[in-house]
């Protein structure tokens, strides 16, 4: 059986697409088809349905997928690395927002880089779910972490951990709302304390975790638009610290400032407010021994950042 074929074969599996598995492969969307029709007919049966949007495979592509995928991952990874040079490190290409990333990810994974034999090289790169998950299912990344749950069999998704949103602001803030209208909710009812005129710091002008925490707390829209708008939840952090208003933070972000006293909870609800990080990988590719440590590893780590 022509190893071309299989590997795209496998390539439309992951895919779910014959356009997006051409892309990936660099043939034309014709030569994909010519090639599964090609190798249906060796087989003798269909290995595709095809549908309005993609394709789904048949039991019995199901099942040359999971025999023939981690060979060809592994012969892809002997083309990549070489014969010739057995110290160089493979390189593990990680994507995934910037704060975490920064502050989570990469502080865990650097224990893994280095020459023990087993190590490698790290790369990484920043961006929101989107753009995270769409350069992992092209091929640039080998690790994503997203807030989003990717669709498709293209893409396996491990639940990584629940991140807590608190809202804060600077003690001077707190100091001007009263001991009334901070802290602590009332019993069984959704109301909003008087924050109207407190100014709102946030990441994008769409207030994305000011407004999710309105709406998951008070039922209801944020008090005013974002008078400060900066792109990193650490600069956001930095302006609430320095007064600029209120912010609803990760609890990871800001737990050392809460502590010294440089920001306080403005809120402190029963059920907090929280958003969930998976890990995720292209299908099959846990069978190269990099990425399946980084994700082990990751996973682990983790189980502490909870």
């Amino acid at each position: 059986m022509d190893l071309a074929l299989l590997r795209t074969f496998v390539t439309v599996h992951r895919a779910g697409s014959f356009t997006r598995a051409a892309a990936l492969l660099g043939l034309s969307q014709p030569a994909v088809t010519s090639q599964i029709r090609t190798l249906e007919r060796q087989l003798g049966r269909p290995l595709f349905l095809r549908q309005a949007r993609g394709v789904t495979p048949t039991t019995i592509g199901d099942e040359l997928a999971h025999k023939a995928a981690p060979h060809l991952d592994a012969l892809v990874e002997i083309t990549e690395t070489g014969l010739d040079d057995e110290s160089s490190l493979r390189t593990l290409h990680l994507a995934g927002p910037p704060e975490f990333t920064a502050e989570r990810a990469l502080p865990a994974l650097t224990q893994l880089t280095g020459e023990d034999g087993q190590g490698f090289a790290l790369r990484a790169s920043f961006g929101n779910a989107e753009e995270t998950l769409e350069g992992l299912a092209a091929g640039h990344h080998d690790l994503a972490i997203s807030t989003a749950r990717p669709r498709g069999a293209l893409l396996t998704a491990s639940t990584l951990c629940d991140e807590e949103h608190v809202l804060v602001a600077a003690p001077s803030w707190a100091d001007q709302l009263g001991p009334g209208e901070a802290v602590k909710p009332v019993p069984g009812v959704k109301r909003a304390p008087a924050f109207e005129d407190v100014p709102v710091v946030e990441v994008h002008e769409s207030l994305p975790f000011v407004s999710r925490y309105w709406a998951s707390v008070f039922d209801s829209r944020p008090p005013a638009p974002g008078t400060v708008v900066v792109p990193d939840l650490r600069a956001v952090l930095a302006c609430t610290v320095a007064g600029a208003g209120l912010a609803v933070l990760p609890r990871y972000l800001c737990a050392a400032a809460l502590e010294r006293g440089d920001v306080v909870a403005l809120h402190e609800p029963a059920v907090p407010p929280l958003r969930t990080y998976f890990l995720v990988v292209r299908t099959g590719t846990l069978a190269m021994p990099h990425i399946a440590r980084a994700h082990e590893w990751l996973l682990r780590a983790a189980a502490d950042w909870c």
